[in-house]
């Protein structure tokens, strides 16, 4: 099965499909999801300059799960943002991503969700992806990402779990409103273009038992932004009017910016979707609305 790359979880034919040779072809960029071939030249490089990265371990359950960290140099304490990864994984985007928003002077944690099934970054072939996708089921997520709070609270002195953020793009964008009504800890959040309710019949994650955002709009524990494509093929605007809908009825601050030309991974500055402009004032939206709410 080929990769839709503008939807959120892939799963719909391209429109001139491309076969998994193919698709193995185009990859030239070590570091960035193989499905998606070469970096665009658009691609940003965040230096380390002023910061510190590493990588670590968390214990959740009978597992470590692997971790990157990227935190301004210094003693701290400082904010907390979880970032949480699209449909590939831990790429150089989302470490990039991470490395953003240390400048910023946050404590930028990215969790590896699928370690336990293995990593999709490497891989061309939607079947391989999706598989590994479906292990990181709802509850699991939901555990994995409170016990890494837990972990920074009971290990970390330079991270200020008590202001705590989480933002995540494509399948991490769904996993930001959930884990927002999960964690009484989250202060606030940012959900880039993750699906809103269930994608139906014949599509990624249909029919499986668990929560949309759209179910838990009333339920936020921080405010959440949510920040779309008009242009997304895979989130229709009347997804995005539907939880637009829920959550003026929750009565809470959350709300949902559209960017009426901006197609479904607008962020994702390694590949074609991204849009410069949106991406840029949607970023902007996002740290403003963190600081609004007390983390930064």
């Amino acid at each position: 099965m080929t990769l839709d790359l503008d939807t959120p979880e892939g799963g719909r034919p391209l429109a001139a499909p491309v076969t998994r040779r193919g698709f193995a072809a185009l990859v030239g960029a070590a570091g960035f999801a193989a499905a998606v071939g070469p970096a665009a030249a658009s691609a940003i490089k965040t230096d380390e300059a002023g910061l510190v990265t590493e990588a670590a371990r968390i214990p959740v359950g009978d597992t470590d799960l692997p971790a990157y960290i990227a935190r301004p140099d210094g003693a701290g304490p400082f904010p907390v943002v979880l970032v949480v990864h699209e449909i590939f994984g831990v790429h150089e985007y989302i470490r990039d991503t991470a490395r953003r928003f240390a400048k910023e002077g946050y404590f930028a944690l990215v969790v590896d969700l699928y370690a336990r099934a293995g990593d999709p970054s490497a891989m061309t072939d939607w079947d391989e992806i999706g598989r590994i996708v479906r292990t990181a089921t709802h509850t699991q997520v939901m555990r994995d990402l409170s016990r890494s709070v837990d972990w920074l609270a009971e290990t970390r002195p330079d991270a200020d779990t008590g202001a705590l953020a989480v933002t995540g793009f494509c399948w991490g964008g769904a996993v930001t409103w959930m884990f927002s009504a999960h964690d009484p800890r989250v202060k606030a959040g940012a959900a880039w273009y993750g699906r809103l309710v269930d994608p139906g019949p014949g599509r990624f994650s249909a029919g499986m038992q668990r929560p949309w955002p759209v179910d838990v709009a009333d339920r936020l524990n921080g405010p959440v932004l949510g920040l779309y494509g008009g242009q997304d093929r895979g989130i229709p605007v009347t997804d995005v009017e539907t939880m637009r809908t829920a959550l003026k009825k929750a009565g809470g601050p959350s709300s949902i910016v559209l960017y009426d030309d901006a197609p479904h991974g607008f962020h994702a500055d390694y590949r074609a979707s991204y849009r410069e402009q949106a991406a840029q004032n949607a970023w902007s939206r996002a740290l403003a609305w963190f600081r609004q709410y007390g983390v930064g």
